[in-house]
């Protein structure tokens, strides 16, 4: 069996990511601005707890009658492109050490980004090849096939050899199970109590990533 595994609220709680993400805004904010960095810290994160992410640096900025274009530009460069402060869970890195290799990541978002928290993670050598979606155009972000269809080509293989670990039913597994493939949905993250569309979900759920081989 080929394990290809998701990145985000998979391997790492992403939480941990945002919350880096907030830290080096907030000190940009005191840097640039001389706000307090602590301060800014805990309104972020309690915009974000309470409004979720859709406009977390504009409403920030407006708090401090700080909005512009150029300063919520300048927040959200800051966060992506911060190198972030991120732990691997033991039990994580032990399963993925046991695993039969090879291993495959697949993940979406910001290529950047999403190097930065791989990188941060100290898990590139754990995989024969780490797959960021954007890399090879937006179009191929999940539910596109496409990053999994290289790998099935350089494997030779069937899609039955194939297991897919994922949390999210919106994209993660819709394709993947037409395909005859393998869907294992980790009940963990934003997206643990997400009702999944019809034909949407993964063939099996797991509530947590170390049962995986249980």
């Amino acid at each position: 069996m080929i394990y290809i595994f998701d990145l985000d609220d998979t391997l790492y709680d992403e939480r941990q990511y945002v919350e880096s993400g907030f830290r080096a805004v907030a000190s940009y904010a005191a840097e640039r601005w001389g706000l307090d960095a602590t301060r800014c810290y805990e309104q972020l994160v309690w915009l974000l707890d309470t409004q979720g992410r859709g406009r977390i640096f504009d409403d920030f900025l407006a708090h401090h009658s700080l909005s512009s274009k150029t300063n919520i530009q300048a927040c959200v460069r800051t966060y992506r492109l911060h190198k972030p402060n991120l732990t691997l869970p033991a039990e994580h890195l032990q399963l993925l050490q046991q695993l039969p290799k090879p291993l495959y990541l697949v993940t979406d978002g910001h290529k950047i980004v999403q190097q930065n928290k791989v990188e941060a993670l100290g898990i590139a050598a754990l995989f024969k090849r780490v797959f960021i979606t954007h890399r090879f155009g937006i179009k191929h972000a999940k539910p596109s096939t496409h990053c999994f269809e290289l790998i099935k080509k350089a494997e030779k293989c069937t899609w039955q050899d194939m297991v897919y670990i994922g949390d999210n039913p919106a994209k993660d597994f819709v394709n993947l199970n037409k395909l005859g493939m393998n869907t294992v949905r980790v009940l963990t993250g934003v997206h643990k109590n997400k009702q999944a569309e019809l034909q949407y979900d993964a063939k099996n759920h797991i509530h947590t990533l170390d049962s995986l081989m249980q």
